[in-house]
């Protein structure tokens, strides 16, 4: 069975879509070859790192990609994970395209990151969960 290649993009490619790709590899990385970049990348937040080791997924190798370094390759999906993201995608022929806004994590105050980072990543895990299920073959 081929699997589905799916891009996750972000602004900074440095929280959601970084806990997306390393979600759905966990998740079901047997069907999908997961990637992810940002329209504007800044590093790998180390919270993202923090925040998917709890639950038992490593992430510190990835990096910050930039989203032209996919721009001629051929997607299954590419989801958008923010309203920046979504408004400077390009488009990718062949691609369903999907929109899921989520908060930036890395915008909350020092108080509350760890819990923004938390909600965001459940929040992201969720959403893949019904992905992988309308996506059963």
């Amino acid at each position: 069975m081929k699997k589905q290649r799916v891009l996750f993009l972000c602004t900074g490619n440095s929280a959601r879509s970084q806990m997306a790709e390393g979600l759905l590899r966990h998740m079901a990385g047997d069907r999908f070859e997961v990637y992810s970049a940002g329209t504007h990348p800044k590093g790998l937040h180390p919270r993202s790192v923090e925040v998917m080791r709890d639950v038992g997924i490593d992430i510190s190798h990835h990096v910050s990609k930039d989203l032209e370094e996919y721009r001629d390759e051929p997607f299954d999906y590419v989801i958008t994970l923010c309203g920046a993201a979504k408004e400077e995608c390009p488009v990718f022929s062949g691609a369903t395209s999907i929109h899921w806004g989520f908060d930036d994590p890395a915008a909350a105050t020092a108080d509350t990151v760890v819990h923004s980072f938390r909600r965001v990543r459940d929040e992201i895990r969720q959403r893949l969960s019904l992905f992988i299920l309308a996506n059963k073959v």
